[in-house]
């Protein structure tokens, strides 16, 4: 029980500290779009990221997924920067669609990130044979964090477009545009390659 308490603790401070500066910016370009009377689309969303980064991050501590990890830490902010660039295209903020293309993006983008999250959690297991419940447990913490962290966004969200009245697609396009140049930095400077000039 030590252990899982350990490892939850371990998923939660992971997420919710600078080491997880990139995945919290996701997660804000992710939910940025919605206030706290979307709470069910959102929860939608993160439900889909979960179910995306819970499946690779469990193939890649289990060594049934191999992968570069320089790639993965270059596409990490490749999905941030998609993400906040498909929220310039949000207009009238009515998402009418049951199944949006940003909850297929959540899913697949959520694959990216649990490869990155497992680099950091098979550092710690090391050579250890019973790790499904240290998994589980890192895995639960990260949730938890990821949750508080969606808390503070629809509530920074709601106090600077209901209570100070900002315009919410202005609002939304400065975050997005604040969001989308601290990736493109980060992308530039993980380029797993070579460029030609």
């Amino acid at each position: 029980m030590n252990d899982f308490k350990l490892y939850l603790e371990i998923g939660f401070q992971h997420i919710a500290n600078l080491r997880g500066v990139d995945h919290i910016l996701f997660i804000l370009a992710l939910t940025i779009r919605f206030q706290f009377d979307d709470w069910r689309k959102v929860l939608i969303l993160v439900t889909a990221f979960t179910i995306g980064h819970s499946i690779t991050l469990a193939l890649s501590v289990l060594n049934l997924v191999n992968y570069s990890a320089k790639w993965i830490e270059f596409l990490i902010p490749l999905t941030i920067l998609i993400t906040a660039f498909s929220n310039l295209f949000i207009k009238k903020f009515v998402f009418k669609t049951k199944f949006p293309l940003i909850y297929f993006l959540a899913l697949f983008f959520g694959l990216v990130h649990g490869l990155g999250f497992s680099n950091y959690l098979k550092s710690l297991l090391g050579k250890d044979q019973s790790i499904i419940s240290q998994l589980l447990a890192f895995n639960i913490g990260l949730e938890l964090g990821q949750l508080m962290i969606v808390f503070f966004i629809l509530l920074i969200s709601f106090i600077f477009v209901t209570i100070i009245k900002i315009n919410r697609r202005e609002f939304l396009l400065f975050i997005s545009a604040a969001i989308f140049a601290l990736a493109l930095n980060m992308a530039l400077e993980r380029i797993p390659f070579v460029l030609p000039f």
